[in-house]
């Protein structure tokens, strides 16, 4: 079964080799600074031939790379918050990620496709309005440990079945757990986002769910977006790019529906 979708049905032509190689600059790049490369990167797949469940897999390996490099360059940032330990967080968002992994790859595409546009509509909330929410949560409601964790567990299934918007919705959570310290909460997010994503990495290779010439053209951008992405993150006006992705991620949602629904 693995060895099915080497080479799938589809490969691409030189066109979509480049279409799909400017898709994972673009998505490596927004992925490093400010987060949403799931949006863009899963619907060029679609685009370029794969059905909905490998797109997403797919998708899900191509970006691994660059969440594996930034884990790296925050290897020595990692902490703990102080009711949750990290290891705690750790866990449930590795139990999650293989939950969420598994009821993806028994999801036919059929259904997926009606699924896709309500988890693309979730995520694009959350990253549009994620911190506001935060915010408003906070003011009304104490949230304990066991909550936090719970909410982690969820977002564990999240990120391994669709991902999209999940380290947003991540640090929205924590925000309302009272964490303020952005810093820290951009670097564990980051962790903790790439271990949901790692076990679901595992089992989308193995059970068959990735095709690898449209994912390796992808992967290999993403890894160079990222890196890119990261280095002049410093340098880009963040209201502006999260503004500009905003808008692509409205209109990446209508077309899911419209797809979904004609």
């Amino acid at each position: 079964m693995v060895l099915a979708n080497i080479f799938p049905p589809s490969t691409p032509d030189l066109y979509t080799s480049l279409f799909l190689l400017g898709a994972g600059l673009f998505a490596g790049a927004i992925n490093a600074v400010a987060g949403g490369g799931t949006f863009i990167s899963m619907p060029v797949l679609i685009y370029a031939g794969l059905p909905s469940v490998p797109a997403n897999a797919s998708s899900t390996v191509a970006l691994f790379p660059g969440s594996l490099a930034s884990i790296y360059a925050y290897r020595k940032d990692f902490e703990g918050f102080e009711k949750v330990s990290l290891k705690a967080l750790l866990i449930v968002s590795l139990i999650g990620g293989c939950i969420g992994a598994l009821l993806l790859i028994f999801t036919p595409s059929s259904n997926f496709d009606k699924i896709i546009p309500w988890l693309v509509l979730v995520g694009a909330l959350a990253f549009i309005f994620g911190k506001q929410a935060g915010k408003l949560l906070q003011s009304r409601f104490k949230v304990t440990r066991t909550a936090l964790l719970t909410g982690q567990f969820i977002l564990g299934i999240y990120g391994g079945y669709f991902g999209g918007g999940a380290g947003i919705m991540m640090m929205a959570v924590w925000s309302v757990f009272g964490l303020t310290d952005i810093k820290l909460l951009n670097v564990n997010k980051t962790l903790l986002v790439g271990a949901a994503n790692s076990i679901a990495v595992v089992i989308f290779i193995i059970s068959g769910n990735v095709w690898w010439p449209q994912t390796c053209i992808m992967l290999v951008a993403t890894t160079v977006g990222g890196y890119t992405g990261a280095y002049y993150a410093r340098r880009l006006n963040q209201n502006v790019l999260r503004g500009i992705i905003s808008v692509l991620i409205v209109l990446i949602t209508v077309f899911f529906f419209y797809r979904a629904y004609r």
